[in-house]
């Protein structure tokens, strides 16, 4: 898989020199870290190469690296460098999804060998996903944004579209949609997929240091600047950058970011110099800017700038019908995760949980499918009454809960449904049409008679 990157962590300089040049001879295109955190920003869903670790290594180890790798994509190579007292640790991180494992001391042409493997196994991966995607089977996108309401069918459409784009994109969504996951998503379907995805939190930038920390400062810029530091922006160069919350940047650097997003040039804090800046700019808010506009809290010019492409992520409320897939996929990721025996959620809690409202949104869902995968906090969801709510929206609402409570149960096959409920199979259809219930969320190898 040539031209493949090959991420290389160790924090011992000599060692990680010396490995690099093996691999570079063995015609692999090697990268080396001192330290885990900064490949972190690199890895995508996408991401094409491998990844090559030592396990012992201050801060973030070698295990605890697999494991964020393989919460963004299982499917990546994660190559372990042990010590020999590590070997029975190994043995058991290949039980947990490590690729392979090799014992100091070790060969450059045995490590070169190892790693070539897996890029091609990395590569067969991604071909069949693209495959699976032409073929129109449930893609990469579709596991990661679940859903077969109408709201998730058309937002991966415009994914779809707008990804493989440069196009800056502004994401709305409440707090817990997904909206990092929808960036995540137009990086990884982007030319720019290799290259590094930063993601920045602006209400969580320092009031202080937020140019330094953004745009980087020359030695001496202001007192304590003893050398001189690359920015955020810096780092990101040929991939892209997420701004979360962009609507709590303040407004002083608002003018600023409006002009490196215009211009795409940025000077760090202390120099005259203008670097040039190839990079993809991807925001999200929480609420619509428009509103900040309004209340004088948001540059106007700034947002017209950011919403040339506009995407929304609809909170769970608004696609009830996705929640039982989405919940079984959570609390099968958390048991997987956590090495715990599979068991699927009954038909009784996942039409509960479609009734609730969840304002946390997917993020409160995942939270409830790793206490219920740990045992923490057993479910017993009660629906609530709203004594406040007019009487036809509790009875609407208590129609639809019995519709997907019905469909769950038969597994999406509609003559078992419209039978039990006492309905004609057009009063079916017209009643999942009037409560947006796609019944092909509910399938389970069923077929509609």
């Amino acid at each position: 898989m040539s031209g493949a990157p090959v991420f290389l962590i160790d924090d011992d300089a000599d060692l990680r020199r010396s490995t690099e040049q093996a691999l570079d001879l063995a015609g692999l295109s090697p990268e080396g870290f001192a330290r885990a955190e900064p490949v972190l920003d690199r890895m995508t869903a996408g991401f094409g190469g491998v990844v090559i670790t030592d396990i012992r290594m201050p801060g973030l180890d070698g295990l605890s690296l697999m494991t964020r790798i393989h919460d963004i994509d299982p499917e990546i190579p994660v190559i372990l460098i042990t010590g020999h007292g590590d070997v029975p640790l190994a043995v058991r991180a290949m039980r947990e999804g490590a690729h392979d494992f090799l014992e100091k001391p070790f060969s450059g042409a045995q490590l070169a060998g190892i790693a070539a493997r897996a890029l091609e196994y990395r590569k067969l991966v991604l071909d069949n996903r693209r495959l699976r995607a032409v073929a129109g089977q449930a893609d990469d996108l579709e596991a990661r944004l679940v859903g077969r309401s109408n709201a998730m069918i058309a937002l991966r459409r415009q994914l779809r579209t707008i990804g493989p784009s440069d196009a800056d994109v502004l994401i709305v969504g409440e707090t817990g949609t997904g909206k990092e996951v929808v960036a995540r998503a137009l990086h990884d379907m982007s030319a720019r997929a290799a290259k590094p995805f930063v993601a920045i939190t602006c209400s969580a930038l320092p009031d202080t240091l937020i140019e330094s920390e953004l745009f980087g400062h020359e030695a001496g810029a202001f007192p304590g600047a003893l050398r001189a530091r690359s920015g955020k922006f810096d780092h990101a160069r040929g991939g892209t950058i997420l701004l979360d919350d962009i609507g709590a940047m303040p407004p002083d650097l608002q003018a600023k970011f409006l002009r490196v997003i215009e211009e795409r040039v940025i000077s760090p804090l202390g120099s005259n110099e203008l670097r040039e800046l190839d990079v993809r700019f991807i925001a999200t808010s929480r609420v619509p800017l428009e509103d900040l506009v309004a209340e004088g809290r948001f540059r106007p010019d700034l947002l017209y700038r950011l919403n040339a492409v506009s995407l929304t992520v609809p909170p769970l409320r608004d696609r009830a019908e996705d929640i039982p897939a989405l919940f079984s996929q959570l609390l099968a990721s958390a048991q997987a995760r956590h090495s715990l025996t599979p068991r699927r959620p009954s038909p009784a809690m996942l039409a509960q949980l479609a009734t609730l409202d969840w304002p946390g949104n997917v993020r409160e869902l995942r939270n409830v499918a790793e206490r219920h995968a740990l045992g923490v906090a057993q479910l017993d969801v009660q629906v609530s009454d709203d004594a406040t709510g007019r009487l036809s929206d509790m009875m609407a609402a208590h129609e639809r809960k019995l519709l997907v409570d019905a469909l769950i149960r038969h597994r999406g096959a509609l003559k078992p449904v419209y039978e039990s409920l006492g309905l004609s199979r057009k009063a079916l259809y017209d009643k999942l049409t009037r409560h947006g219930i796609d019944k092909a969320q509910f399938h389970d190898s069923a077929q509609d008679e």
